[in-house]
């Protein structure tokens, strides 16, 4: 039995017009032989009335029932599309997230899978041909209903092709016909990709890039699921996602991805000693705030600076936090007219002479690089948010993409 993964965004299920081109795909799926596991997303704007509402009748919602609540959105995308798959002679139905069950911890909002039935579905193709599954929820195993963050309906489509196995593929399709070099609305000269490695598209997902949730394709990596990534209102092949392969590292950059999400803090005079920057961390991550670009001067007198990013939402919080900690330095800076810019690819693990080109490209331009970062696969550089097209504009010019 062949068994294909299709997963839809809320865009793609918006409304019965939206809903009848993802029949389309759904049916040409089972005309080429596939069993087919369907996986959507609430309806656009679903989630976020949902969240206006519970904020109208609650302060501070309990993170349980806000699942609950949340949940329901799913819900309505599935059965409603079960009834147009049915009423269309297909052989179809639905299933929520603790039918299966999907399993996951208690972490309401942001829960992580922990097991899948996959029987559940095998059994279910004895007698339908297509799986309608709820994305972005499961339950805890005592029952408690969870959601697995934003983008999570990626995550709950990737897991289900993993469980099932059997080079079980799973196409993600979005409102973009793929995985792009960057933003074409930032840079006209930006084109598809045919491949991309897992590395690549979990850095360039962690640097801003939106096509897929990050968790999604760190089980696709782990698990060796192939992800198609494909636009719901085209017939476009989409790019695929895999693990790489010597083509992809002879690429030295594969793409340019960048985040305005940024903030800096910057903590002047910190006392140089053991334990300083414990009593900095710490506290952020006690408070559940992830840190990026950290970066320390060279000590003088005793003492140095440290300089950090969080998310913009975050930098209230994080100052609240550095408050209460009171670390040892001479006072606190912050600022978020910032942005990061990521140059990414496999082929950086190989080839030398990717940073200094960057870096020579940027300053040529004349462009201040407030931060630098670096993985196997990455080159991260802070910059002012006024000059973020210009650096994006260069560095996709600089490695010919």
């Amino acid at each position: 039995m062949r068994i294909l993964v299709q997963k839809f965004g809320g865009s793609s299920v918006a409304d019965l017009e939206c809903m009848k081109k993802v029949r389309s795909k759904v049916l040409a799926a089972l005309e080429e032989g596939n069993k087919v596991v369907v996986v959507l997303s609430a309806r656009y704007g679903q989630t976020n009335s949902l969240l206006e509402r519970a904020y109208q009748w609650s302060d501070e919602p309990d993170p349980a029932e806000l699942d609950v609540l949340l949940t329901t959105g799913e819900q309505e995308s599935v059965a409603l599309f079960s009834m147009l798959l049915r009423d269309s002679g297909i052989k179809a139905r639905s299933f929520l997230g603790f039918q299966l069950p999907i399993v996951t911890d208690d972490a309401f909002g942001s829960a992580r899978i922990d097991t899948i039935n996959a029987d559940t579905i095998r059994e279910a193709f004895q007698t339908y041909d297509v799986v309608v599954m709820a994305g972005f929820q499961g339950r805890t195993p005592d029952m408690r209903l969870t959601t697995l963050g934003r983008g999570g309906s990626d995550t709950s489509a990737v897991a289900i092709a993993a469980a099932l196995g059997d080079d079980t593929i799973c196409d993600i399709y979005t409102d973009v016909d793929g995985v792009y070099t960057t933003d074409p609305r930032m840079c006209k000269d930006a084109h598809k990709m045919e491949r991309i490695s897992y590395d690549e598209m979990l850095e360039m997902a962690s640097m801003g890039a939106k096509v897929l949730q990050i968790r999604s394709v760190e089980i696709a990596e782990k698990y060796n699921v192939p992800v198609r990534v494909r636009s719901t209102f085209s017939n476009d092949p989409g790019t695929l996602v895999t693990k790489e392969d010597s083509m992809m590292e002879s690429v030295l950059v594969s793409g340019i991805a960048f985040d305005k999400d940024q903030a800096r803090v910057t903590l002047r005079d910190v006392q140089d000693r053991p334990g300083s920057a414990a009593s900095i961390f710490s506290p952020l991550g006690n408070a559940g705030i992830v840190v990026d670009m950290i970066i320390q001067t060279a000590s003088r007198d005793g003492v140095t600076d440290m300089a950090f990013t969080v998310s913009r939402k975050d930098l209230k919080r994080t100052l609240d936090v550095l408050e209460k900690a009171a670390p040892a330095c001479s006072r606190i800076e912050h600022s978020s007219n910032i942005a990061k810019v990521s140059v990414v690819g496999v082929g950086m693990r190989n080839h030398s002479g990717a940073a200094s080109r960057a870096f020579d490209a940027l300053y040529k331009a004349g462009i201040n690089l407030i931060m630098i970062s670096t993985s196997e696969v990455k080159i991260s550089c802070l910059v002012d948010e006024s000059d973020l097209e210009l650096a994006v504009n260069v560095l996709h010019k600089e490695f010919d993409l």
